[in-house]
Parts: C-alpha cells; sequence; structure tokens
C-alpha cells in the first residue's frame, strides 16, 4: 500500500456518458515539527520521509548548520510529530517560534529569509553542463516519480551529478520535496558542492534562498520562474535553467554555465 495516494471513486462525465471511476489522489498530511520541546510550525505535505522534511526544513530555515547541532531526533508517524533537540539552545523568543502553518501551495519559509540567512559569497563555481545533458536529465527525471504518473498530484525534486540523478524525492509541496532532498544530504552528510538540483515546481524566491544556502551552482525546472528568483539566482551566482522540455530550455542567468552539445 502506498502511504503517499488514496482511491477515491469521483463520477467522471464525457458528453453525455455518466461513469463512476477508481482514480488514485496524493494524500495530504499535516507534520507538526516541535523544536527542543516547543511547537514550531505544522506543514502540509506527503506522509514519507518525515524526518527529511524536517530537518531539511531546519536547515533551510538556518536554524540547524552542522551535523553536530542535532541532539535527537523522534517521528511519530501516528500523530504527525517530529520531535527534535538540539545540542545548542535556540532562544524562544526568536523569529522562529510563531506556530505557523505553511500550506502545501506556498512557501511560508521565505517570511523568515533575509540576504544575510545566506553565509559567503558569490558562489564561483566553474561546474558546466551541455544543453543536451539538461535536456536528457528532465527526461529522465519526468519518468521518476510511479506517484506523480499514477496521481498528477505531487512535485519532484532531484539532487544530480551530470546526467545522474543522485537523490530523489516528491511531496504536495514543491518546497518540501526540496526540503526532503537537503535533509537527507545533511543526515548523512552527502556532498553537495558541484551538484545540481531538479525541480518540478515553479522557482520562486524561497526555493532560490534553499539552494543558495546549500551553495548548489545550477537549478533546473520543468516550470517558470519568479522575477525574484531570477533576481536572487544573478544575485548569488546561480545558474537557473527553467520551462525545460524535451526540445528547449530557457537559461535566465549565468548562462556561461550551459555550453553547446
Amino acid at each position: 500500500m502506498d502511504i503517499n495516494a488514496e482511491k477515491f471513486t469521483p463520477l467522471q462525465i464525457t458528453g453525455n456518458t455518466r461513469n463512476r471511476i477508481e482514480k488514485s489522489i496524493a494524500r495530504e498530511y499535516l507534520l507538526t515539527i516541535f523544536l527542543n520541546g516547543q511547537e514550531l510550525v505544522t506543514l502540509l505535505c506527503s506522509p514519507k520521509d518525515l524526518k527529511y522534511l524536517a530537518v531539511g526544513f531546519l536547515v533551510s530555515e538556518g536554524i540547524l548548520t552542522g551535523h553536530e547541532d542535532i541532539k535527537n531526533i523522534e517521528v511519530d508517524d501516528w500523530a504527525g510529530v517530529v520531535r527534535v533537540e538540539t545540542n545548542k539552545a535556540v532562544a524562544s523568543d526568536t523569529r522562529f517560534f510563531s506556530n505557523r502553518l505553511i500550506t502545501s501551495g506556498c512557501g511560508g519559509a521565505a517570511s523568515f529569509y533575509n540576504d544575510t540567512d545566506i553565509a559567503g559569497s558569490k558562489l564561483e563555481s566553474k561546474m558546466k553542463v551541455t544543453s543536451q545533458e539538461v535536456l536528457n536529465l528532465v527526461k529522465d527525471f519526468q519518468h521518476h516519480s510511479e506517484l506523480y504518473l499514477s496521481t498528477h498530484g505531487v512535485h519532484s525534486a532531484g539532487l544530480c551529478k551530470g546526467t545522474e540523478i543522485l537523490l530523489f524525492n516528491e511531496d504536495i509541496g514543491r518546497h518540501n520535496a526540496i526540503d526532503k532532498i537537503f535533509g537527507k544530504c545533511f543526515l548523512e552528510q552527502i556532498d553537495t558542492v558541484d551538484r545540481l538540483i531538479i525541480s518540478s515546481g515553479r522557482v520562486s524566491s524561497e526555493i532560490m534562498h534553499k539552494v543558495a544556502k546549500r551553495r548548489i551552482p545550477i537549478i533546473i525546472s520543468i516550470s517558470m520562474p519568479t522575477s525574484m528568483g531570477i533576481k536572487i539566482a544573478e544575485d548569488y551566482g546561480i545558474t537557473l535553467i527553467a520551462s525545460v522540455n524535451s526540445t528547449k530550455l530557457d537559461v535566465y542567468t549565468n548562462d556561461w554555465r550551459v555550453v553547446d552539445s
């Protein structure tokens, strides 16, 4: 049984024909993160890899900065809770504790971000990809998710080395899918240097903040960017490739990293 999907039987109307059909629908799940015993935030997400999601969220927020920060993690799937204990105190009056609900369609976390959260200067990575490598990678990526193919209701994200997808995850939220990737990298100490991120979702400012924090030089999306997402990519030296389909790609920033095939 797939915990990420449920079966429903809607009435399908085609012209004058009415039939009950069975459809797989992406499951929506409430996950509450407790940090050092205090409720931090509730995420609307898919109910898979909750530990990676919670840690990835905390990393993206700048609460966790090193593997040594983590003292203990407990996941309660039945209650929809992840409890994280850290080895350093996080003051209860900081900007982080606001009992927020972050929906699957909204970044939410962007309210925490500012440019000082992103350590380091412009990325100087010399990493390059060919246009054909991008097209091949997107083709592979689009056939990677059985859950998407069955429900058409989730977003996907991948960490890649060249045209090889090293890590893959999915969620009803495009932000959550990326946080699950970064959470796994953080917990298992998987290097992100000279890697690229691929996403099915819109590349907005909060997505770019997550990528910039992990010092990843290239992001590829099959969807569109936003104006602020483009400006952040330019500011931090990240190559933003978007609107990719089987025959074309649009390179919005730092296009010198995309070379002819």
